[in-house]
């Protein structure tokens, strides 16, 4: 049986970080969703950090109000949900402007990039009410996990639509006598995510070389999630060429 090819979502952070070394207002952040989006690029992600030391508030709305002339691509807002993300996300329900996916990540204020997932059933009190209330928003929730078959229930149990199965381990096992001992923890957690009930989505240092083969052996990937690689490569190649190269990666993977 042929697998359902997943959906590649942008993350622009890295677009905004360059844009705040000057006042200049380039590269501009819509012009790159824009550019992604045409090139077939299914979503577009973003990771505002309450320092807004890349993607700011303002480039989150302006962003949501892009989506609406992309119909069907889809918003997803990455953030620690113990900070700004629940207040991020709030703006935009009461703007009725299109966001479809809040990923919960824990990372602590200041913290350089996401680098472990929530731990589960330890985080689950206190995750609840937040993935509660996304819902009654009418959002879908993701819960940045580490790739951990045992804890694929208790984020069922919490609420959760999906995980993010956080994949540095496997990106730094690439080529290595570890990978294949790698990619069988993913699949497994892949495996037992979907037993749950719950859709799964990865990433984190994702790049051409390794995403189709995690992608052959992870079965069910909904979505990945691909910002500093795909952005550093659109530096060479452009946008519209990158996209397409990691459109023709997952694209080998089914």
């Amino acid at each position: 049986m042929k697998r359902k090819i997943p959906a590649l979502s942008v993350n622009l952070n890295k677009v905004a970080l360059v844009r705040n070394t000057r006042s200049l207002g380039i590269p501009d952040v819509l012009r790159a969703a824009d550019l992604c989006l045409q090139a077939g690029a299914n979503g577009i992600t973003v990771h505002p950090r309450p320092d807004q030391r890349h993607i700011r508030t303002s480039d989150v709305t302006a962003l949501a109000a892009l989506m609406q002339s992309w119909p069907g691509r889809q918003f997803n807002i990455e953030g620690n949900p113990f900070h700004n993300l629940m207040d991020v996300a709030l703006l935009l329900v009461e703007a009725h402007l299109p966001v479809h996916q809040l990923t919960f990540v824990p990372d602590a204020v200041g913290q350089q990039t996401s680098d472990h997932g929530f731990d589960l059933p330890v985080d689950a009190k206190s995750l609840e009410p937040k993935i509660a209330q996304a819902r009654a928003w009418g959002l879908q929730v993701s819960v940045f996990v580490d790739a951990n078959a045992h804890m694929m229930a208790d984020v069922k149990a919490c609420g959760a639509d999906r995980v993010e199965l956080y994949t540095q381990p496997y990106a730094a096992a690439w080529g290595t006598s570890s990978q294949s001992l790698q990619l069988e923890r993913f699949a497994q957690a892949a495996l037992a995510a979907q037993v749950a009930g719950l859709g799964v989505n990865a990433g984190h240092d994702l790049n051409r070389d390794n995403l189709a083969t995690f992608l052959a052996h992870v079965p069910g990937v909904r979505e990945v999630s691909i910002g500093h690689a795909l952005i550093s490569d659109a530096l060479e190649m452009g946008y519209a060429a990158t996209v397409r190269d990691y459109l023709r990666c997952i694209r080998a993977a089914a």
